[in-house]
């Protein structure tokens, strides 16, 4: 299995506040999760930002600001019942911790703060001081983090209760050697039930098979944990061919989706693709859907109501 040959931190993951500290209720019979690539709270506008900031028309000040009203935004989103059920779990990709591009802020600790929620964290180990590689021109909008930056990005879980065995999934990458690929994983126990949890952030950069080889390790680690799973997360299936070949792929695997292929969770200049997908394995999905519009990020959060046993 191909890693980066260059060295990174690998932390352990951060935990946060204790809201809600009693473990989940042994009577409840439905679970509302969602996925969201919150692009580290900067707004929709991914492509049309990276231009302007290329050509030093984006202001540099003021991102705290932005930020924080775009957590509130997404806070009041997962909580209101208006674009989606109230959430009892939330998996976030490009979850940034105190970098120069947030405005210094903690974006999972801020939205689970808002939400009165637990959370917790696995950063990226980006390698401080390596200037990242060429990459895709479609794939360089894209503020990458400063070379001396002190803040990281990663993925994050928000949790209403408590998670049990909580793990990082370090996962194989060759493209952009500079950005870790990572996903983490959780054990939600209802009852005597006990459901895995991993969100996961696919490479963007990566050919089908690279993709394929992330999901490899990921899904390994689900069948080892066996028992009932939800797997979620942005899958950057930014094309019908890995949009198939991804969903074979789970499906192969015993995963099932509830979402059609090519539904729409992602867009910029005018176009709408399908990165963002929820998959679950010995589960009953109830009802789904994408949260539009809700524009902290340049992607729509999926979420699902699932049935438990």
């Amino acid at each position: 299995m191909a890693t980066s040959p260059l060295p990174f931190d690998v932390q352990p993951p951060e935990y946060g506040e204790h809201y809600n500290v009693g473990p989940w209720p042994a009577t409840l019979t439905k679970l509302v999760v969602a996925s969201y690539n919150i692009r580290y709270a900067r707004g929709p506008f991914l492509i049309s930002g990276g231009i302007l900031r290329k050509v030093g028309l984006l202001p540099a000040g003021g991102r705290d600001k932005t930020v924080q009203r775009n957590i509130r935004t997404a806070a009041s989103a997962f909580t209101n019942g208006v674009l989606l059920p109230p959430i009892d779990l939330l998996a976030l990709q490009e979850a940034d911790k105190s970098t120069v591009r947030s405005g210094g802020v903690h974006v999972a600790r801020e939205l689970a703060n808002e939400m009165k929620m637990r959370w917790t964290h696995a950063a990226a180990g980006i390698p401080r001081g390596i200037k990242p590689v060429d990459r895709q021109w479609w794939l360089d909008f894209e503020e990458p983090i400063q070379l001396f930056d002190e803040g990281d990005t990663g993925v994050s879980i928000i949790s209403r209760h408590p998670l049990e065995d909580v793990t990082r999934i370090d996962l194989p990458w060759n493209e952009c050697l500079w950005r870790p690929r990572l996903a983490m994983a959780g054990t939600i126990r209802i009852g005597a039930t006990r459901i895995r949890v991993l969100n996961v952030h696919v490479d963007p950069h990566a050919a089908s098979g690279g993709q394929l080889e992330q999901l490899e390790a990921i899904t390994q680690h689900a069948l080892d944990a066996g028992g009932p799973t939800i797997v979620v997360g942005d899958f950057n299936t930014l094309s019908k061919a890995k949009c198939r070949d991804t969903r074979e792929f789970m499906e192969q695997r015993g995963f099932t989706t509830p979402f059609a292929t090519g539904t729409a969770t992602w867009r910029g200049a005018g176009l709408r693709l399908h990165a963002d997908w929820i998959f679950t394995r010995a589960l009953t999905v109830e009802r789904f859907g994408v949260a539009r519009p809700l524009n902290a990020s340049d992607h729509w959060p999926v979420w699902a109501e699932i049935g438990v046993r």
